[in-house]
C-alpha cells in the first residue's frame, strides 16, 4: 500500500516517557515526571464525583454535540455557544483546522521551535510550513508576517510558546492581528493560558469580535488536571467554527471527559490555588538555575527551559537514570532541557539530581 507522499518521512510524535516505563525499564521504586507539563496537584475534586456519578453510563455514546458542555463554556467565557468547538485534545482541533483549510501548496506560517503538531498536520495535507526563526525564544511577529503572500492560508502562534515558555503581549499581538490580511487564519494556541500571571499577556477572548480570522484554541488538560480525559477546545466566529464543524467525527469526546469538563470549569478556586502554587515553582525553579549558574527562559506557562550546558539528550539519559523523566532534543536548542514545574517536593528533589548529573554539587565547595 502506498501512503501520502508527504507522510512518508513523518515523525511520530514522541509523548513524555511514562512513569510505569521508566520503572520497569530502570528497576526504580520512584520516578517522577516532569517531562508532560501535566498539573502535580491531580484535579479537582469536583471532577472526581463528576466522573464517579458517570460511571452507570458508560454504555451510552457522549453527547455528539457536547450541549451541556458548551453551555457551561460558553457561560465561563462570555460568548456564544456556535462559537465554541470540542475536540479530543486542542490538538485534535489543530488537525481538524488543518484538514478544514490546508490544500496542497497552501503555505502556513509558524516559529522554528513551537509545538511541533502545527507542521506535522500541515505536513499531511500536503501544506508548505514557513518556520520563522524565534528571537530570544519569543515569536517573531513582524518577521512571520513578511512571509504572508497569496498562498498563505494559517499563521500559528503559541502564547505561552511551547517549549520556550515566552509570552507575546497584547500590545505585540493587537499590532500583529491588524496588519494580517483578512484571508489569513491566526490560530493562538493557549494551552497554558490559565496559568500566566504577566499583566502584559493578551484577553483574546473579545478580539475575537474584532478579528474575524482569529481561532483561540485552549484545554483541559494542563491546569484542570484532565489531560487522560482528552478535552480540548476552539473558540472563534460562529462560520469557522461550522467549517470546522464539518470535518469533525461524530463522537470525538466522551460523556466522561464531558462531564469532567464541566465540573472542572465549576472549581475556579482550584485553578487558583494551582495557579498560585505554579508561580511559586517557577520562583524556586529560576532561583536554584540561577544559584547553579544555568541560563534559563523567562517561564509563563507550567515550565520552564533550561541551557544544561552539554547536549540535551545526555542530561536526559542521566537524570532518567535516576528516576527523573524531563524532556530533550529540541533541534534549536540542543543543550536545553523542559522541565514541568511539579509540586515544591517534586521541584526539590529535580534539582538535587540536576546537580549531581552536571556535577555542581562538587563544583560549588571548591575555593
Amino acid at each position: 500500500m502506498q501512503p501520502k507522499p508527504q507522510i512518508g518521512n513523518l515523525p511520530v510524535y514522541q509523548p513524555g516517557k511514562p512513569i510505569e516505563e521508566v520503572k520497569r525499564e530502570l528497576g526504580l521504586d520512584q520516578v517522577i515526571k516532569l517531562a508532560s507539563n501535566e498539573n502535580p496537584y491531580g484535579s479537582s475534586p469536583a471532577v472526581k464525583e463528576a466522573i464517579q456519578a458517570e460511571l452507570s453510563n458508560l454504555s451510552l455514546y457522549p453527547d455528539g454535540s457536547a450541549v451541556e458542555l458548551t453551555k457551561a463554556l460558553a457561560r465561563h467565557t462570555g460568548v456564544q455557544e456556535n462559537q465554541v468547538i470540542f475536540g479530543c485534545g486542542s490538538d485534535e482541533i489543530i488537525a481538524l483546522i488543518a484538514r478544514a483549510f490546508l490544500l496542497p501548496g497552501d503555505e502556513n506560517i509558524m516559529a522554528d521551535q513551537t509545538f511541533s503538531v502545527y507542521k506535522s498536520n500541515a505536513d499531511i495535507e500536503g501544506a508548505l510550513s514557513v518556520e520563522v526563526p524565534l528571537v530570544d525564544g519569543v515569536h517573531d511577529l513582524n518577521a512571520m508576517l513578511s512571509h504572508v503572500n497569496d498562498r498563505t492560508k494559517i499563521i500559528w502562534v503559541c502564547n505561552p510558546n511551547n517549549p520556550t515558555g515566552t509570552i507575546v503581549s497584547a500590545e505585540e499581538l493587537t499590532l500583529f492581528l491588524d496588519r494580517v490580511p483578512g484571508h489569513v487564519m491566526v490560530v493562538l494556541d493557549e494551552a497554558y493560558f490559565e496559568y500566566v500571571t504577566d499583566s502584559s499577556y493578551p484577553n483574546s477572548i473579545p478580539l475575537l469580535s474584532r478579528y474575524s480570522n482569529l481561532v483561540v484554541l485552549r484545554t483541559f488538560s494542563k491546569i484542570y488536571g484532565i489531560a487522560s480525559l482528552r478535552v480540548g477546545y476552539g473558540i472563534a466566529q460562529p462560520e469557522v467554527i461550522r467549517l470546522i464543524n464539518q470535518v469533525r467525527e461524530p463522537f470525538n469526546t466522551s460523556r466522561i471527559g464531558q462531564a469532567a469538563a464541566i465540573a472542572a470549569l465549576s472549581d475556579q478556586a482550584f485553578v487558583k490555588e494551582c495557579r498560585a502554587n505554579n508561580a511559586a515553582g517557577i520562583e524556586y525553579l529560576q532561583k536554584e538555575f540561577k544559584r547553579l549558574g544555568l541560563a534559563a527562559f523567562p517561564a509563563h506557562g507550567n515550565f520552564i527551559l533550561v541551557d544544561a550546558g552539554r547536549p540535551s539528550k545526555e542530561v536526559f539519559q542521566s537524570l532518567l537514570q535516576k528516576g527523573v523523566i524531563v524532556r530533550a532534543g529540541f533541534e534549536k536548542y540542543p543543550t536545553y532541557i523542559r522541565v514541568t514545574v511539579g509540586s515544591q517536593s517534586q521541584n526539590e528533589i529535580f534539582i538535587s539530581v540536576l546537580e549531581q548529573v552536571l556535577g555542581l554539587e562538587k563544583a560549588q565547595v571548591q575555593p
